[in-house]
């Protein structure tokens, strides 16, 4: 068997939980090494292992366990997610849309007009 790395997706909420799937890590035959991410909750397996073993020997632990999917098309998307946040010109980018949101505006733009009914422009302004 070839050494391969299993990635686990294990609900872990306090070092009792990432205890637990240590204990059971350490005793496991071919493991070779582990990390346990509790803030990503995450659990990365080395070893001469078999993915459904791994995530057999976890989940005896009562954690709710299943395997890690990261995606694999787009491996930026983490920095990707948190760029227009930081970028406040995309923002500018919605400003064209408030005109619609500010009716006083409109009524002030309509109102100028003396082609449009004076009755309906004070209709839409009150």
């Amino acid at each position: 068997m070839s050494s391969e790395t299993v990635v686990l997706k294990v609900k872990m909420s306090c070092s009792g939980c990432s205890g637990a799937v240590n204990r059971v890590l350490e005793k496991m035959e071919g493991v070779e090494s582990f990390d346990i991410d509790m803030k990503e909750q995450k659990v990365t397996v080395k070893g001469n292992v078999k993915p459904q073993d791994v995530f057999d020997t976890v989940s005896k632990t009562g954690k709710k366990t299943e395997f890690w999917v990261e995606p694999e098309n787009n491996p930026t998307e983490t920095a990707t997610e948190a760029e227009p946040e930081n970028k406040p010109s995309e923002a500018v980018t919605i400003d064209p849309v408030e005109p619609d949101n500010k009716p006083s505006e409109t009524a002030t733009v309509v109102s100028i007009e003396p082609e449009n009914k004076p009755s309906e422009t004070a209709t839409v302004a009150a």
